[in-house]
């Protein structure tokens, strides 16, 4: 018989029966990625995240999941729901606390409603959307929000009368490139000249840029990451500080192996860096910053080099993270996202679900656009063209 709880945190969870109902998904579903957002104190206590993974049990051991967050407001989620909050509130209808099945701060696909090996995947997606919708009438919470999910979750919850929700990324994708070189055969002469000035442009500033992976990085990276990733939230005004120091000690302990360290050295200073994450055969970027500012930088440590290490490495996929349309000059095609959304109020359901069918629509004609104005050739063809 199945035990279904909501538990307090997932590092309360015995970490390879989490990591079991894992397996080959996103590496940010990963016990130590999870455990340690709530360790390092960026989740849980006066953060608005309320972390309450709901797990069934056989037996005792964990068949099924999803990490679930109690929120009491809408910072750090990448699927923006502040006008329905506005909508909401304005209507009387309360909106905080909600339900939201994610990864914090973390606008990167995959499951969210796990299984364990063996079994029936479907079934498992159905309970655990019972029960997310269940227990959010059942508390008179305004609704349940599953971000960045896969496809074949939308059946179930459809079926339970979450609606969906269309958003885009851009996304690079190995063709089977041999050399960056070969992939730049891919673009127009205009475009290719541009991208090799940009290269060009930092080598004649004197900057080096490296490349360090998992078990090889050395600790002394690890706090310049830090303060990177912290320049950048300052840099903007829509900037949010999330993480502490001690959530990158915590990864560089147990999560070292997943990690992709990008960084650029003018002389002997460190003066950029990219924290990236390898799992499988794809590269997902996570954290930019730099200390200086210089032409081309972030474009050459943010992209380039991660594509010329995707190239060398054999990953067929590049996620760079949310937004920047920018990207698409760069070889960067758009790729659909969706997320399920179940709303208890019928007033507030109708209403976002009228929203949603114009935005998909929208959506649709936006990724449709780009991919036709791709800047990448359909075939390549020799340098010279």
């Amino acid at each position: 018989m199945a035990d279904l709880e909501m538990a307090e945190g997932v590092a309360s969870l015995p970490g390879d029966q989490w990591n079991a109902l894992v397996g080959d998904e996103s590496p940010f579903l990963e016990w130590e990625w999870l455990a340690s957002l709530e360790q390092a104190g960026a989740v849980g206590g006066r953060t608005g995240w309320g972390s309450r993974p709901l797990v069934v049990r056989e037996a005792g051991r964990l068949v099924a999941a999803c990490p679930l967050y109690l929120k009491l407001h809408s910072e750090g989620e990448f699927v923006f729901d502040w006008g329905w909050a506005d909508a909401s509130q304005r209507a009387g209808i309360p909106y905080y606390p909600k339900m939201l099945v994610a990864v914090p701060f973390t606008p990167v696909g995959g499951a969210r409603l796990l299984s364990a090996p063996g079994q029936d995947r479907g079934h498992w997606a159905a309970v655990l959307g019972e029960a997310l919708r269940d227990t959010c009438v059942a508390n008179e919470l305004s609704g349940v929000h599953v971000n960045f999910c896969l496809d074949e979750e939308l059946d179930a919850l459809e079926k339970l009368n979450f609606q969906i929700r269309l958003g885009l990324q851009y996304h690079w994708l190995n063709e089977g490139y041999a050399s960056f070189e070969d992939y730049l055969a891919r673009f127009r002469s205009k475009r290719r000249n541009q991208i090799r000035r940009e290269r060009r442009e930092l080598e004649r500033q004197g900057v080096v840029i490296e490349t360090h992976v998992g078990k090889d990085i050395p600790d002394e990276l690890f706090a310049p990451m830090y303060e990177f990733y912290k320049a950048t939230v300052q840099e903007h005004f829509y900037g949010r500080q999330y993480l502490d120091f001690p959530f990158f000690e915590l990864l560089r302990d147990c999560f070292r192996e997943r990690l992709v360290f990008i960084v650029a050295r003018q002389g002997t200073e460190l003066i950029a860096g990219t924290f990236n994450v390898a799992k499988g055969d794809v590269l997902y970027g996570r954290y930019w910053g730099a200390t200086r500012s210089l032409r081309h930088l972030h474009f050459n440590v943010c992209y380039y080099a991660a594509i010329e290490y995707c190239i060398s490495a054999g990953l067929a996929r590049f996620e760079p993270g949310a937004g920047g349309n920018y990207k698409q000059l760069r070889g960067f095609d758009p790729q659909p996202t969706r997320s399920a959304h179940f709303l208890r109020d019928p007033r507030l359901a109708d209403a976002v679900g009228q929203f949603l069918r114009a935005e998909r629509e929208e959506v649709s004609e936006t990724i449709d656009w780009y991919v036709k104005r791709s800047a990448l050739k359909k075939t390549a063809t020799a340098p010279g063209d």
